[in-house]
C-alpha cells in the first residue's frame, strides 16, 4: 500500500478508535527541542526526576530510541472537562485532583487503542511498529507540535486550536515511510494567563518550566516533605494542578469540539479531606484502583492531603489530622505536625508537642515541631 494511502487508512482507523486528532512527523523534525531538554536538565529544573537525565539522548533523538524509525504517528484524544475545574479550589475542606486523574488511567486507555491500530499496520502493511504513551523516553509534546497537532504554549503544554489544552498524547513509531504534516504555528500571542495564574511561579519565563516549583511535580514526583514555601500556595490541590491548563483561552474550542470519552468519577471530583486523611494502604489502593493516583502510593498522597487540610482553616479536620501524628511514615507525620499547627491554637499545639516529642526520632518531624536537630 503506498505511503499516502496507508497514512489515510491509519488516520481513519485511529479516529474510529476515538482519537480526535492524528498527524505524522519524522524522527528528524524535533528542531531545537533536544537542545531545550539539555538546558532544562543542566539547570536542574527536572528536580529528582533522574529518569529524564538517564535517557536524555533517547528523548532528544527518536532515532536513538529506535533506529528503524522512519515515521512517527501522533494521536491525540480530548479529555476536556464539562465544568470549570478551578471552581473546586474554593471548597477548602475538599481536595482537588487533576482532571486527567479523575478518570481511568489514560495510559491504559490510549495505549490499548494505539496497539489495535499498530497491530493492524503490522499485519496488513508489514510495518514494524512500537507504541509509546508517556512511559518511554519520548518528547511527545514537541513531536506533536512538529506534526501540527498543536503548539507548545507558554505553559510548555500542548495547545490545539480545536481542543485547547486538554489532550492526551500517544505515538506509534514505525519503519513505514509516511507523508509528514506541517508543524503548527504558535498562536499564544500576547496572552500570559497561564503564567500569571501559577500559584508557585513555576515559569521562569514564557515557554520555560522549573518542575521543582510546579505543584504537579511536588504532589506526584517529589518524595519526602514538601518545602515550606510551597505549602500555602498548594491550597487544596492534592494530586496535580490544572490552573495553567484551565485558563487557556483556546479551551472554549475544546468544549465545542468535545465528544465525551472520559467520564470522571464523581467520588474523585472533590473528595472530603477528613476521609482521605484516614486512608490506610488498603483503603487507598481500593479507592484509587484503576486510577493514576494509585502509582504515587498512600504515604505521598496522604502527605498532600494533610497540607490541604492545614490550608483549609477548618478546625473540624483537626481530629483526622492529629491521628496522622502517629503515622508510620515520617514525611506523613511531618506534614501532620505542620497541618496541626495551622489548625490548632497555641496551647493545644504545645500540649501535643510535649506528648509526641518524647518518642519522635525523625529529623524532619522534629524540625516541624520546632525542635532543632543535632
Amino acid at each position: 500500500m503506498p505511503g499516502a494511502a496507508l497514512k489515510d487508512t491509519i488516520i481513519a482507523r485511529l479516529r474510529d478508535a476515538g482519537f480526535d486528532q492524528v498527524a505524522v512527523t519524522g524522527p528528524d523534525q524535533l528542531g531545537q527541542a533536544g537542545a531545550r531538554l539539555r538546558e532544562f536538565l543542566q539547570l536542574g529544573r527536572h528536580g529528582t526526576m533522574a529518569w529524564m537525565e538517564d535517557k536524555a539522548d533517547r528523548r532528544a533523538d527518536p532515532s536513538v530510541l529506535w533506529p528503524k524509525t522512519r515515521s512517527i504517528i501522533i494521536a491525540a484524544m480530548n479529555y476536556g472537562p464539562d465544568h470549570d475545574p478551578l471552581a473546586a479550589l474554593a471548597r477548602r475542606e475538599h481536595g482537588t485532583i487533576s482532571v486527567y486523574a479523575q478518570h481511568r488511567d489514560y495510559h491504559d486507555v490510549v495505549k490499548g487503542k494505539l496497539k489495535q491500530v499498530a497491530g493492524w499496520m503490522h499485519r496488513t502493511a508489514g510495518a514494524d511498529v512500537k507504541v509509546f504513551v508517556d512511559t518511554a523516553p519520548v518528547l511527545e509534546k514537541p513531536l506533536a507540535a512538529a506534526a501540527g497537532v498543536g503548539w507548545q504554549g507558554k505553559h510548555t503544554n500542548l495547545v490545539s486550536r480545536e481542543h485547547g489544552s486538554w489532550l492526551f498524547l500517544g505515538s506509534i513509531f514505525t519503519d513505514a515511510e509516511l507523508p509528514v504534516d506541517d508543524a503548527e504555528e504558535d498562536h499564544c500571542g500576547n496572552c500570559r494567563a497561564c503564567l500569571d495564574i501559577c500559584p508557585t511561579q513555576a515559569f521562569p519565563a514564557p515557554y520555560q518550566l522549573d518542575a521543582r516549583r510546579c505543584i504537579s511535580y511536588l504532589t506526584i514526583e517529589h518524595k519526602g516533605t514538601i518545602p515550606t514555601e510551597f505549602r500555602k500556595p498548594m491550597g487544596n490541590r492534592i494530586y496535580g494542578c490544572d490552573d495553567c491548563l484551565a485558563v487557556c483561552p483556546w479551551n472554549k474550542f475544546a468544549q465545542r469540539a468535545r465528544e465525551t470519552k472520559f467520564h470522571g468519577r464523581s467520588d474523585l471530583a472533590a473528595p472530603h479531606l477528613g476521609t482521605l486523611a484516614r486512608l490506610d494502604d488498603r483503603s487507598f489502593r481500593s479507592l484509587f484502583s484503576g486510577s493514576p493516583v494509585k502509582r504515587i502510593g498512600r504515604d505521598r498522597f496522604v502527605r498532600n492531603v494533610l497540607i490541604a487540610a492545614g490550608n483549609s482553616a477548618n478546625r473540624d479536620l483537626l481530629p483526622a489530622v492529629e491521628e496522622r501524628l502517629n503515622d508510620d511514615a515520617p514525611h506523613v507525620r511531618a506534614m501532620a505536625v505542620w497541618a496541626t499547627k495551622q489548625l490548632a491554637d497555641a496551647d493545644h499545639f504545645s500540649d501535643l508537642a510535649r506528648r509526641h516529642l518524647t518518642r519522635e526520632r525523625a529529623g524532619d518531624v522534629l524540625e516541624e515541631w520546632g525542635k532543632r536537630t543535632p
